[in-house]
């Protein structure tokens, strides 16, 4: 089944019409709607969605008997029925059918509006049930539930006693979660007098109408209360209320549709983008995004002016570089997005030094713990990748030249390895080796060694053999403790690598060893926000200990341990943890069980305390396409595949070979009469596609699926 996508099409403005509570008069409300629609809009398909619903049959269709009733040639349809009158996750945990998931619902949803767009043009109002965080039939709440499909919102407030309070906290619910809320409708009650104060809440804090209905009358007996609705609909459709109504919505999808499609032609004009050469862009290479959700964006199908109009404007697009490798817990992730509005609406930010705030203290905490590395004590915050390893280069330059005394006029270089990529602010840069990333950057002056030993002898040589380095003064640290670095201080770039993306939450454990100064990044927030932290052990730190303030690292940012920040990571760490330690990966790693010649031979202990190697892609798959004519070499670890296609003309950065391979994965498929696609980046002659730490093995294997046909 593909993936569920987004719900925008030119011939159908369909719209979502939330209750702010149960009993607030959804129904009727969408039944004026339905009404008003058309009254205003002869001729247009009118239709009404009701995706689940509870109680015996004959009361799910008293909801579109009502419809029908009242407005006839409504187009209705209920999508999902439970027999028992309780909270659709109830009842679908007792009935004898089977509960479907989030995933079956949304793709009934999307079947429906396809069929009904398909049709003529018109409108279709999707009713949910009972309030916002009612529970859908697998538990999850509506507001994330339906929050992939996009719609724009009819918020149905509250007229009753403590019903303000209920609107407003519907309206926030949906915003965090990024609905767009086009109005808000609720009954005129003059003794609580709810309306007044909300119109003013919405019209001035958010720029949102509100509009105010008489409520209906009610009967005792069925043939009179028939007669007094009748008689309500078409008193309040004849107001100057419903036509505006009807004019606001229609102005809002034809808005909302024009704004997508110029976007790129208005960013063309406007943006400098990073890594782009513009000389070879044009608008239709931009990738219009207009949302996002778990591993999937929400784009632009190319083309659309010219689409006929009932077919999709959208289409779900995986995320195949997880947004330059920081997402791992999913787009709008609700978990994420609740802890950075609890911390913005908490602390907003404030300034760190010499102060602290609990977000800050508690995710070093847990940081240093997740690490389990001896010799890390200590967590300096800063805003990015990059930035985080400047910091660190300055700690282990700083460390270096106080043990061995060294005096301020010798240069102190790095040893790094050979084509090593640690960002783009300065000091980073100039901690590589020469490369097209720096070639005609003016002021890049690479100070360093560039050895292309594997990792783990590099750390060997220069922790054992400090005598090798030159130094006018050799300090033997090992019995000063295991904590204390020996030769020079190590620095391990987890940047990219840490927390999961390539298994294991402190890649260093690949190599057997610890580095004295750590940097994590991109993951360590889940992606929605920047913040670094590296981490160093206690006889770094000391370094800069003294009385003097010139001693101290004085480096620093605006952002330092932003409040925001550090209560999204640590949601984040703790999340990742326990997907570890409650076997979420366990479907990948059986397919990559370890062979006992697999293992190293120097040592069974050591041996023993190394990682289980494993990837969310198949080792059929990897050994598949490694034999492929057109591939050089794949690389398969955690979450990350990298193809290396061969390329006789040029090599590397500067090949175009896998150019051909990412625009097959953006041409997509058609899949049960859905499209969908993979937007990717390339690194010259390296095609890289990354899944998310929370991405199921179906996603995979459709992924493998489209990759293999990609490739020929």
């Amino acid at each position: 089944m593909a993936p569920a996508g987004a719900l925008l099409r030119r011939s159908l403005k369909a719209y979502q019409v939330y209750g702010a509570n149960t009993d607030v008069g959804k129904t009727i409300f969408t039944t004026l709607l339905c009404k008003a629609c058309q009254k205003f809009r002869p001729g247009e398909d009118v239709s009404f969605l009701k995706p689940v619903s509870t109680g015996p049959q004959e009361e799910a269709d008293d909801w579109c008997s009502h419809i029908n009733t009242y407005v006839p040639g409504v187009a209705t349809k209920t999508l999902f029925q439970f027999e028992d009158p309780v909270s659709p996750h109830l009842a679908a945990a007792t009935s004898k059918q089977a509960t479907p998931s989030d995933h079956v619902v949304l793709q009934s949803i999307r079947r429906h509006v396809s069929d009904r767009a398909s049709s003529q043009p018109g409108w279709l109002f999707l009713e949910t049930a009972g309030g916002v965080h009612s529970p859908g039939p697998s538990g999850t709440t509506q507001a994330d539930l339906y929050a992939p499909l996009r719609l724009p919102v009819v918020l149905i407030g509250d007229s009753k006693l403590g019903g303000i309070s209920q609107t407003i906290a519907a309206f926030e619910s949906l915003r965090i979660r990024g609905y767009d809320v086009e109005t808000v409708l609720l009954f005129q009650d003059s003794h609580y007098d709810n309306h007044t104060y909300l119109s003013q809440y919405f019209a001035g804090e958010h720029g949102i109408p509100l509009q105010a209905f008489q409520p209906p009358p009610r009967r005792s007996d069925r043939q009179s209360d028939v007669r007094a609705m009748s008689a309500y609909y078409e008193t309040e459709t004849e107001t100057e209320q419903a036509p505006d109504l009807v004019d606001r919505l229609e102005r809002s999808h034809q808005t909302r549709i024009k704004t997508i499609e110029t976007m790129a032609g208005d960013a063309y004009r406007t943006i400098w983008y990073p890594f782009t050469q513009h000389g070879r862009l044009s608008p239709s290479r931009i990738t219009t995004i207009t949302s996002a959700h778990g591993d999937y964006f929400q784009t632009l199908v190319p083309d659309s002016e010219n689409q006929p109009p009932g077919d999709s404007l959208l289409q779900p697009s995986f995320d195949a570089s997880a947004s330059w490798w920081t997402q791992g817990l999913g787009h709008a992730n609700p978990k994420l997005t609740l802890a950075a509005s609890y911390a913005a609406g908490r602390y907003g930010h404030v300034m760190f030094a010499e102060a602290i705030h609990e977000p800050a203290l508690k995710l070093a905490q847990t940081l240093l713990g997740v690490l389990q590395n001896p010799r890390l004590s200590r967590v300096f915050y800063s805003d990015n990748g990059s930035t985080g390893m400047e910091v660190a280069v300055k700690m282990g330059l700083r460390a270096t030249r106080q043990r061995y005394n060294i005096d301020n006029a010798t240069k102190l270089q790095v040893l790094g390895l050979k084509g090593s990529y640690h960002g783009d602010t300065m000091g980073a840069m100039d901690s590589t080796e020469p490369s097209v990333f720096n070639e005609k950057v003016e002021w890049y002056d690479g100070k360093g060694y560039w050895d292309p030993l594997f990792q783990r002898a590099l750390i060997d040589v220069v922790r054992t053999f400090p005598e090798l380095l030159h130094t006018r003064h050799t300090v033997d640290a090992s019995s000063q403790g295991p904590s204390v670095w020996t030769g020079l201080p190590v620095i391990f770039d987890e940047v990219f690598t840490g927390l999961g993306r390539l298994g294991p939450l402190a890649s260093a454990s690949f190599l057997g060893a610890h580095p004295d100064i750590s940097v994590h990044a991109k993951l360590l927030t889940g992606g929605l926000v920047p913040l670094c932290a590296t981490a160093a052990s206690e006889s770094v730190f000391e370094a800069f200990n003294s009385q003097h303030k010139t001693d101290a690292l004085l480096h620093g940012h605006s952002y330092t341990a932003h409040p925001v920040g550090c209560q999204v990571a640590l949601e984040s760490v703790n999340t990742l943890q326990n997907l570890d330690s409650k076997g979420a990966w366990d479907w990948a790693k059986q397919g990559w069980e370890q062979r006992p010649a697999d293992r190293p031979s120097s040592g069974a202990k050591a041996a023993d305390s190394l990682p289980h190697v494993w990837s969310v892609w198949s080792n059929k798959f990897v050994t598949q396409i490694s034999a492929h004519e057109r591939v050089e070499g794949v690389w398969a670890l955690g979450s990350v595949l990298a193809v290396h296609m061969k390329d006789a003309e040029a090599s590397g950065y500067t090949s175009n070979s896998a150019a051909q391979v990412q625009q097959e994965l953006l041409a997509g498929e058609i899949e049960q009469g859905d499209s969908w696609n993979v937007h990717s980046r390339v690194l010259g002659n390296v095609l890289y596609i990354m899944t998310g730490q929370m991405t199921d093995e179906v996603d995979v294997q459709r992924l493998q699926k489209l990759l293999a046909r990609a490739l020929g």
